[in-house]
């Protein structure tokens, strides 16, 4: 007979999609608590969108309720995509102490195709500054280019939003334009538009994730 920590860490072995130098990037739903007394995947999601700062950007700034994480964002967050033989979604985990730091999204933009994907984050505050965001974007982008047959990663944000965009840039991803759209909730700044980036695999220069850089200028 398996002993129960045995199990629960040979299906979290399972389920673990990416590992960076400081960070676990694993499959929502599939680690789950030892006991009671540890959150659920739910609970870190309701705890993550909690935060009027990390929402600032998104809805400005409103927490999303636990309904709503059960109904649409984790069958959002667990969707699997055939064209690459996994989800879109990954839960991000300090490596060195096992603590839930947001997630990271490398979705493709249709289920039969790998051609294009997006490239996203949310990180808790107590993430930021510290080259988690950097660090997980450019581990997935090299993921995609050698393993998933990803030819173009494209990534959009809030003009207003200087922190996203900075990750954008020092992951790799090329300015492309700047957009103005209708937007159902009014946040501020949303009337400076918002930016896109993206980066071709024949841009992508290759080699070790912690020493590469793009072979072009960010203007």
């Amino acid at each position: 007979m398996v002993a129960s920590g045995s199990a629960h860490h040979d299906q979290k072995m399972r389920s673990i999609f990416l590992e960076t130098e400081r960070l676990v990037l694993r499959a929502f739903g599939e680690a789950e608590a030892e006991d009671e007394d540890q959150d659920s995947d739910i609970d870190r999601l309701v705890a993550l969108d909690s935060d009027p700062e990390v929402m600032r950007f998104i809805n400005g700034g409103r927490p999303t309720s636990r309904a709503f994480v059960i109904e649409r964002v984790l069958p959002q967050l667990t969707h699997d995509y055939p064209c690459i033989g996994t989800r879109g979604f990954w839960a991000a985990e300090e490596k060195a102490t096992g603590a839930f730091l947001g997630w990271f999204e490398f979705r493709p933009l249709a289920d039969d195709s790998a051609d294009v994907v997006e490239l996203g984050y949310r990180l808790g505050r107590a993430a930021w500054g510290r080259g988690y965001a950097t660090e997980g974007a450019r581990a997935l982008i090299e993921k995609g280019f050698t393993d998933l047959g990803v030819q173009r990663v494209t990534a959009d944000t809030m003009y207003v939003n200087s922190r996203s965009r900075r990750v954008m840039e020092k992951a790799g991803l090329l300015f492309v334009r700047r957009w103005f759209g209708e937007w159902p909730d009014s946040i501020d700044g949303w009337e400076q538009g918002d930016v896109a980036y993206a980066l071709e695999r024949s841009q992508w220069t290759g080699g070790p994730t912690h020493t590469r850089h793009p072979t072009y200028r960010v203007r």
